[in-house]
């Protein structure tokens, strides 16, 4: 399969992966979070299809695209293994949907960081909230979900929490 058919796999699933999670939680309160910014794309289709949801976003430094960048006071800046211990103590386990898109190009730099980052991720979520990854994750409570039909197996993951 070409790099190309593999990036279009892997958009294609996290959007329909992304809009099933959003409808799966529609009725859940609690805050969103978009673990890493990119050029923003992700978080804009975010915005549009939960736009009375508060979405939080989790980065090193931003660098999206104008229309696509939240609001300052939406921004948790720095290194995950901090931001993240930090948004526990500020807001509990309270998130009803969690998005990371890992994905570099080293497929075994993404599973370490999957694992060394799983356990992070996991006390964020409120009971019944949604993880979407696009990469494995490893977690000790949180059980694999089906993915919506139209995600290509493989290219995205849900993980729902007890």
């Amino acid at each position: 399969m070409s790099r190309l058919d593999l990036f279009i796999n892997r958009m294609v699933s996290q959007r329909a992966c992304l809009n099933h999670a959003a409808a799966l939680t529609a009725d859940m309160p609690g805050p969103v979070y978009e673990l890493g910014l990119g050029n923003g794309r992700t978080y804009h289709h975010m915005v549009e299809i939960m736009p009375d949801r508060d979405i939080y976003v989790f980065e090193r430094a931003i660098a999206s695209h104008p229309d696509s960048t939240p609001p300052d006071d939406m921004v948790l800046l720095g290194d995950v293994y901090e931001t993240l211990p930090a948004a526990l103590k500020r807001f509990g386990p309270t998130a009803r949907l969690i998005h990371a898109d890992l994905g570099g190009h080293n497929l075994a730099k993404n599973d370490a960081f999957a694992r060394q980052l799983s356990p992070v991720i996991e006390p964020l979520l409120a009971s019944g909230g949604l993880m979407v990854a696009s990469d494995r994750m490893y977690f000790e409570t949180l059980s694999e979900i089906d993915l919506p039909p139209d995600a290509v197996p493989g290219r995205c993951f849900i993980y729902r929490a007890p």
